[in-house]
């Protein structure tokens, strides 16, 4: 879409203020050369990787061993290799003392929803880790064994992983709220030794327990040879029918503090293991590098984000969703991490930012789909909250609709930088985000990332041209590939995963198209686009249209095999008291025509009371997609009210 002025752009001197304009005046003095902007910056990252990833190592002082051999196979995707010859260790980069930041300094505050409030400084995370760290290696946990958090998001979960790590450990997490079968398909690939989990939670008011589900789940991961129970919700801990538990206080009480050691281990050692969402199958098992997600999350918190020694930064994220691994890297810019464990919405929709303004948040990250339904409950943080530290603002998880965007410049607050990002699990990072020095355009991401060659291809493998919808695909080797898959030793299901589609290429599965500011829109995921006569159209176009429709709660799209052909049926939630009735069907589809296309109206528009979704929160096209087709959903433990699924069966409105 073509607007004639964009919602935001940085005064002169927020931008030269910016970690962005520092790192291209940094780069400027070491190739002698010279770069207006940002897109210049990034035509060189790409020309020049081997001096791009080397900037990015000194600018930000990752502390280890570089080595002196740049990158290895250059060209190969898969196969290149970056920083063969470097040894550094994560946690050791997320815990240095940076210049600035006294040790008595908050590193994290922790809210969850019964009203506990806590606070961790630098020295007491510092403190916690080695705790742990001294327990774990006790217990015999060395460098490349799995440890397994079933967690909320609390500072008991980063120490956890710093520990982890900081031994040489894969790390890998879930949310608790996970069914039995849900954890087993996670954890029960990946072999994990130490599980690190809490008795229970609280969620929208309730306290749920979870000794229950671990009784049921610890049986059947016989890989384990301990168990650490937090007591989060109740001081009296009983765990004799938990097999190999034992309670946090009693596995870290007979360790004192002591000075942090870090095992150095190569560039591409294994740090994380992350799962796909599963809702197709078996969740993939994919395994992330040390250095590459160091080095990647170094560059969109400093760069990108703006993330700065001293900052506040908060993303409402769950263990089971990669926002929570990127959060935790804003440790290693100095800044102090806001966590959050519970509904956004109880006991009020203000709760986030209530306390945004108490903590004085300068980096604020949440899902499209929050935004959207803030703009909807009617509140307004820009007339209730003081957000005058508030810098940034992030979304992800779908694509944010232009309804959006509008509403976070006049609902939220107008002097702040609003970064669309995308990426994925694939790389626990973005291919396209955020630029503090540029001006934001409503319903785009800004660019992509410096050294991330994003580009957005035709069918037959051929640049798209500017406003032409396509695959969002990436032509260079990137340091935060992922090693591969975790027992796909052949490597076969890695390559067919991103490399089939145009060998060669990462091919990411989004549908895109690139704009005329050098920005970026996604239309959703490429397996989820409709083909009504042939021709491809993207799902997000037609909630964008739809979202702005009052009486409609939320949406979800499919394309159904019909006489054939493939037909548009939305089906929709609505808001409390109004009906769809001729009239609100009459009304969505002028909506959709007049503001997407005439092949985006939907043939079938159908009310229902729920739409599925995943553990993070994303709408499940591709379960409904199945459902309705009267084909088997293989997971349903990804889903967060898998229920739902069976209000899509036998619907009469689309048998005809």
């Amino acid at each position: 879409m073509v607007t004639s002025l964009p919602l935001w752009s940085p005064s002169a001197d927020r931008a030269a203020a910016s970690g962005m304009a520092a790192f291209r005046a940094f780069c400027e003095k070491r190739s002698g050369s010279s770069f207006a902007d940002t897109p210049a910056l990034h035509d060189w990252s790409l020309g020049q990787p081997t001096a791009f990833w080397d900037a990015v190592w000194d600018f930000f002082g990752v502390v280890g061993e570089k080595g002196s051999v740049p990158i290895e196979n250059e060209s190969a995707m898969p196969g290149a290799r970056f920083l063969p010859e470097a040894r550094l260790n994560f946690a050791e980069n997320l815990l240095r003392k940076l210049d600035g930041i006294d040790g008595e300094a908050d590193a994290l505050i922790s809210l969850c929803e019964d009203k506990s409030e806590r606070r961790w400084s630098w020295n007491r995370l510092r403190a916690e880790v080695s705790r742990l760290q001294q327990a774990m290696a006790a217990a015999g946990i060395a460098a490349g064994d799995r440890v397994a958090g079933l967690l909320p998001n609390i500072p008991e979960s980063i120490a956890a992983m710093l520990a982890a790590t900081s031994l040489g450990a894969v790390w890998c997490s879930a949310s608790p709220d996970f069914g039995p079968r849900g954890v087993l398909d996670r954890f029960g690939q990946i072999e994990p030794k130490l599980l690190l989990t809490v008795d229970g939670y609280w969620y929208a008011g309730k306290r749920i327990d979870l000794r229950d589900k671990l009784a049921e789940v610890l049986p059947q991961l016989p890989s384990l040879e301990g168990v650490v129970v937090i007591p989060l919700t109740e001081n009296g801990l009983d765990l004799s029918a938990l097999p190999k538990a034992i309670g946090w206080n009693a596995y870290i009480d007979n360790f004192a503090p002591d000075e942090l050691r870090f095992e150095r281990l190569p560039f591409d050692h294994p740090l994380f293991i992350l799962f796909s969402s599963g809702t197709t199958g078996a969740p993939k098992c994919i395994i992330h590098r040390a250095g590459g997600v160091l080095l990647q999350h170094l560059k969109e918190h400093g760069l990108h984000t703006d993330v700065k020694p001293g900052d506040r930064l908060f993303y409402f994220t769950t263990l089971g969703w990669m926002m929570w691994n990127w959060l935790v890297s804003g440790l290693a810019r100095g800044a102090a991490l806001l966590l959050f464990d519970g509904s956004p919405f109880h006991p009020s929709p203000s709760v986030l930012f209530d306390y945004a303004a108490r903590e004085g948040m300068t980096h604020f990250g949440t899902s499209a789909k929050y935004i959207d339904a803030l703009r909807k409950s009617g509140v307004r943080p820009a007339e209730s909250h003081d957000l005058t530290k508030l810098r940034a603002m992030m979304s992800t998880g779908s694509p944010l609709s232009i309804e959006g965007f509008r509403f976070v410049y006049e609902g939220i607050k107008t002097d702040l930088h609003l970064a669309s990002i995308s990426g994925g699990t694939d790389i626990v990072s973005c291919f396209v985000l955020g630029d503090p020095t540029r001006p934001v355009w409503p319903g785009e991401i800004q660019e992509p990332g410096l050294g991330m060659a994003v580009e957005v291809w035709t069918d037959e493998g051929k640049p798209a041209a500017v406003g032409e919808k396509g695959e969002l695909v990436c032509t260079q080797p990137f340091p935060v590939m992922p090693l591969g898959f975790f027992a796909d030793d052949s490597g076969a299901k890695y390559r067919a995963a991103y490399f089939e589609r145009f060998p060669g290429v990462w091919c990411h599965g989004d549908f895109a198209e690139r704009t005329e500011h050098g920005g970026l829109v996604i239309h959703g995921r490429s397996d989820a686009t409709l083909n009504p006569g042939g021709v491809r159209i993207g799902t997000a176009e037609i909630y964008a249209q739809v979202e702005t429709i009052p009486e409609i709660n939320e949406a979800i799209c499919i394309g159904q095999e019909h006489e054939g052909d493939v037909r548009v049926v939305l089906f929709v939630t609505l808001r409390n008291g109004a009906q769809l009735d001729d009239a609100l069907r009459d009304t969505i589809r002028r909506t959709i025509r007049a503001g997407a296309s005439p092949r985006h109206v939907p043939a079938v528009i159908v009310e229902v009371s729920d739409i599925p979704r995943t553990k993070s929160g994303k709408i499940v096209e591709l379960a409904v997609r199945d459902t309705v087709h009267g084909r088997e959903v293989k997971n349903k433990e990804a889903l967060a009210n898998p229920e739902a699924l069976d209000l899509y069966r036998d619907l009469p409105e689309i048998r005809a």
